[in-house]
């Protein structure tokens, strides 16, 4: 194609693709050569090169249509510039990226998302995005690019779950193998690679019922040159760190300590640092004389909207990094080309550079990473803290919206736990939150109208995964220890339980149990606090059973709701267990149905491997729950 039939009308380029590319790239070539004329200029006091960590003056950023044409010395630009903008007394840094993140957590649709994050410096996300795929597997990509083609400025750069489902004893809303995923690399430059490995037992073991569809969809990644995100929770033995990396996990982002970022990334895996460690890790790896980090980013993870209102989003673990000891240039390096470089992505996103979208983060301060205003796609789209687009209007259609497939009323009698004929205590078996030894715990309990009962006094209630998929609504449920509510006919359930997302319930009763998630059949998902027999509290989380397409601080005023509403019941809790969790309204129960290493004994809802529900993912045991 000659110069003279470059297309003017270029494409829409919202979504990365392959035949648009090439057009986009020639005219931006001559855009840069002065010979065709720019849409618009930015002129900055400072820029910072996170290419080479140099800061340059009086630089001048040249833009057609969402994306960078040259950056230079304000004024040098040869060619015509229809409308200039000049902030000189700004620095402009690239805009923020997260490196792995699950958007479902913040509990709102990607296009309320970008409205939440943007005005903290955040216009990139890598989206492990096993979350809503274990709700629809088959609609995943077409969901995380709905916002985009919509217009919304945050580019969302999905990987595909490998946790779908997470474990071969949980099913239903998605399967994803080595079809699945060679599709979504082959149809969307978009789609970046694999999300978090998490079933490592699956990985290594050929015997696990997982192993195979596992290495199907490690291999279609390696096939398309993608990324194999891994996940190496509770893994600190060096042997198993040296089989993690060997297997072609490339990276891990569940470290805890220092010495845990040393062993793996002396062994060659990508440390993303989240922020409840960040701190601890950095200073600590400072003190050791650390002094190369382009091997790290930071992530985010899991953040409510509710907590991002609070603290604020990427820039919150950018400046977490700064408090620890980093400069400023290296902590921004951390959420800009280090993370854009691990995924494959620097043609696009990571740096103020030509070809990549025009995002920038202007701030008035550099060493309190005080944000003034952010730019995305080649305007201005938030100051002050404000966001200043308006947000697309998504009329999310069923597929995302009608995700709890419950088709009966439940009952006491789905939560009961029958006693064994003529028996006055029954042995049982009982977890408690994040529980990852290998065996479970063993109590009597004693037996009232034929059922199994709870003992309050021990601090022991019942817990119970309701199937959400198969419309028959199959209940698993146990005992648990120090989780739930001592106060009578009270229980709590939550259509978000990591990561199968089945619905959890606990609670005093099994009348309330039933009440609160027939609460969640009608609101097609969210929270349900049922106290003392009254429905006490609902938060709607009407797509996918994990989100809701409203403003955040709409979604914030109900949650805020459900704690009040939540403050006078007896919680209990086990005082020498993760007690900066406990006790009060428990909320970290969401992530206690988490099935990945390292746990052990899990409930599930019941399965074809996993009859009761109650199951040994690393070994594949099952057992009864009471006996």
């Amino acid at each position: 194609m000659t110069q003279a039939n470059l297309p003017h009308a270029l494409p829409d380029d919202l979504i990365v693709n392959a035949a648009d590319e090439v057009a986009i790239r020639q005219h931006l070539a001559l855009v840069a050569l002065g010979k065709r004329p720019a849409d618009r200029s930015l002129t900055v006091g400072r820029l910072l090169d996170v290419n080479g960590r140099r800061w340059h003056g009086d630089q001048e950023i040249v833009i057609s249509g969402r994306r960078i044409a040259w950056v230079g010395p304000a004024g040098a630009y040869p060619g015509e510039v229809a409308e200039r903008v000049r902030e000189p007394r700004l620095a402009a840094v690239p805009g923020f990226g997260e490196v792995h993140k699950h958007i479902e957590s913040s509990h709102v649709t990607p296009e309320w998302e970008a409205a939440l994050v943007i005005p903290h410096g955040n216009t990139w996300t890598c989206e492990a995005s096993h979350e809503f795929s274990n709700v629809n597997g088959p609609r995943n990509l077409e969901f995380w690019l709905t916002a985009r083609r919509a217009g919304s400025p945050m580019k969302i750069f999905p990987l595909p779950g490998s946790a779908v489902p997470p474990t071969a004893y949980e099913w239903g809303g998605g399967h994803f193998g080595y079809d699945e995923q060679r599709a979504f690399l082959a149809s969307q430059m978009m789609v970046a690679g694999l999300d978090e490995v998490m079933d490592w037992p699956a990985v290594w073991n050929p015997e696990n019922p997982s192993h195979e569809r596992l290495w199907g969809m490690i291999r279609a990644t390696f096939e398309a040159r993608g990324v194999v995100e891994g996940h190496a929770a509770g893994m600190r033995a060096v042997d198993d760190i040296n089989a993690f990396a060997a297997a072609g996990m490339a990276s891990d982002h569940e470290a805890w300590t220092a010495e845990e970022v040393r062993d793996k990334l002396r062994r060659g895996l990508f440390m993303e640092l989240r922020p409840h460690s960040l701190k601890d890790i950095v200073s600590g790896l400072l003190a050791e004389g650390q002094e190369d980090w382009s091997q790290f980013a930071l992530c985010t993870d899991d953040r409510s909207a509710s907590d991002t209102l609070k603290i604020g989003a990427t820039d919150h673990n950018v400046r977490l990094a700064i408090e620890a000891g980093l400069s400023p240039e290296i902590a921004i390096q951390l959420v800009t080309i280090n993370p854009a470089r691990h995924m494959r992505l620097t043609p696009w996103v990571g740096s103020i550079a030509p070809g990549r979208f025009a995002d920038m983060v202007l701030l008035d301060d550099v060493e309190t990473l005080s944000i003034a205003k952010v730019w995305a796609d080649g305007e201005e789209v938030a100051a002050g803290g404000k966001y200043l687009k308006p947000v697309p209007r998504i009329d999310w259609p069923d597929w995302a919206t009608q995700t709890v497939n419950i088709a009966r009323e439940l009952t006491a009698a789905d939560f009961a736990i029958p006693a064994a004929p003529e028996r006055g205590t029954m042995q049982a078996a009982v977890l408690r939150p994040f529980h990852w030894t290998d065996e479970f715990i063993t109590m009597e309990l004693p037996v009232k109208d034929g059922k199994v009962q709870r003992d309050a006094d021990r601090n022991v209630t019942k817990f119970a995964i309701v199937d959400r998929f198969s419309g028959e609504g199959k209940v698993a449920k146990m005992f648990w220890l120090g989780t739930g509510p001592r106060t009578p006919e009270t229980a709590l359930a939550c259509s978000m339980g990591h990561d199968k997302h089945n619905i959890w319930a606990v609670g005093s009763s099994d009348a309330a149990m039933a009440q609160a998630v027939n609460a969640l059949r009608q609101t097609q998902g969210g929270w349900a606090l049922v106290r003392e027999g009254r429905l006490a509290a609902i938060v709607r989380y009407e797509v996918g059973g994990l989100m809701t397409c409203r403003p955040p601080e709409e979604l914030d005023a109900e949650m805020q709701a459900l704690y009040k509403a939540a403050e006078g019941i007896d919680w209990m809790y086990e005082p020498t267990f993760s007690p900066r969790w406990w006790p009060g309204f428990p909320e970290r129960l969401a992530f206690a149905t988490l099935t990945c290493a390292p746990w052990r004994w899990v409930l599930v809802a019941p399965s074809p491997l996993a009859p009761e529900g109650f199951v040994n993912v690393a070994t594949g045991q099952t057992h009864p729950i009471v006996w």
